[in-house]
């Protein structure tokens, strides 16, 4: 018989000296679910799952998994107080503010961190490995270098507080990172103890933010290994499910929750947090793809109102489903025609309100695909 999730006990403090570090219990053990309504959300969690799901079979997702991720890394950067916005994730580093070009980097270093992890998981499985070339990536440039971009730490950490002797929380000691790693790949990998994924995805998360392995970057990677997870056990064909959002909109609750596991050993109040964020998730998720095919519905009919300028409208388009950020200098490349004809196409687009300009300025005007990206700002 497995321990109850009642039962569980998360660690102890362990003396240091002129402090004491937590130190977490292992988690790679038969775990047993008797909490009725950890077990229904649970099952509520899967079903919206699989309704989100299906949408890979119904439409082009590989147009919309940009911005997902572009959702998820301006939401996981915020929770550390960056202040990018989406539309700024798809503008240039030049088009940016000066003042914000840190926080852009960040987000566009997430941004690259779970398109490389994504494409990884063909060849490698859900390991440190994975772990550490997607934290090398997210802290590499401006904020990150000193932080040991890749590596696990060498020295202690802590959460909340100036020093070590008014921090919330003191991560277990770095010597044993190591061997807190190893059993949480194997309990990710573990076909002896059956667990369903979503439980044991949300304690993946609770475990890696406790072990906080690395100097920096620590919640971001932890965010990211819930749709990793997700991607590897096949439960979702492609990465569209991001828990950001729902962390950032209920921050305090998803650090208390997590903290709550730490100080009472409540494992139940923590996976009923995680698993109605799977839920509000995935229906945010399911009403998103039902909005896009509305969407591409009334851009038919305006496209057919355009005449012979339809076909050039629907090339654009059809890159702003993954870019919703455009200039006349991309659009003439991808119409492959003169800069007038750009120019025309673009005030067209605008008349018939498909495209918006927002930078106000007589030259290096942009456009944004307003619409579409007001269905992945809904919801918020």
């Amino acid at each position: 018989m497995g321990d109850t999730m009642k039962k569980f006990v998360s660690g102890k403090y362990i003396n240091q000296g002129t402090y004491k570090a937590f130190m977490p219990n292992q988690i790679n053990r038969e775990w047993q679910i008797e909490n009725m309504e950890v077990l229904t959300l649970l099952s509520q969690a899967d079903r919206q799952l699989g309704r989100l799901d299906m949408y890979s079979d119904y439409v082009n997702i590989d147009l919309y998994v940009s911005m997902h991720i572009a959702k998820e890394a301006t939401q996981s950067s915020k929770i550390e107080g960056t202040q990018t916005n989406m539309e700024e994730a798809f503008m240039g580093r030049d088009d940016i503010a000066a003042e914000k070009r840190d926080d852009w980097e960040e987000v566009q270093n997430y941004i690259d961190a779970m398109n490389l992890a994504v494409d990884q998981l063909n060849t490698l499985p859900f390991s440190s490995r994975l772990i550490k070339k997607a934290h090398e990536i997210l802290l590499k440039g401006v904020r990150g270098e000193h932080k040991l971009p890749g590596i696990y730490r060498t020295s202690q950490n802590w959460i909340g507080g100036a020093t070590l002797g008014d921090a919330v929380f003191i991560a277990p000691p770095h010597t044993e990172i190591g061997e807190l790693m190893s059993d949480l790949e194997k309990f990710a990998h573990d076909d002896q103890h059956p667990l369903p994924d979503l439980i044991k995805i949300a304690l993946i998360h609770y475990q890696f933010e406790t072990i906080h392995p690395f100097l920096d970057g620590n919640g971001r990677v932890g965010r990211l290994l819930i749709t990793l997870f997700l991607v590897s056990k096949n439960i979702l064909k492609r990465p569209i499910l991001y828990l950001s959002d729902f962390f950032e909109r209920n921050r305090s609750l998803y650090y208390d929750n997590l903290m709550r596991v730490r100080t009472h050993n409540d494992l139940n109040q923590w996976l009923k947090f995680f698993l109605v964020g799977v839920i509000e998730t995935a229906k945010q998720g399911i009403h998103t793809f039902d909005g896009i095919l509305q969407l591409q519905k009334i851009l038919d009919e305006k496209l057919k109102r355009m005449g012979s300028r339809g076909n050039d409208a629907r090339m654009v388009i059809d890159q702003l489903y993954s870019r919703p950020i455009t200039d006349v200098t991309k659009v003439e490349k991808i119409i492959q025609k003169s800069n007038v004809s750009a120019y025309k196409l673009i005030a067209e687009m605008e008349k018939m309100d498909i495209i918006d300009e927002i930078t106000g300025g007589q030259r290096g005007k942009m456009y944004i695909f307003k619409d579409y990206v007001n269905l992945f700002e809904k919801g918020r």
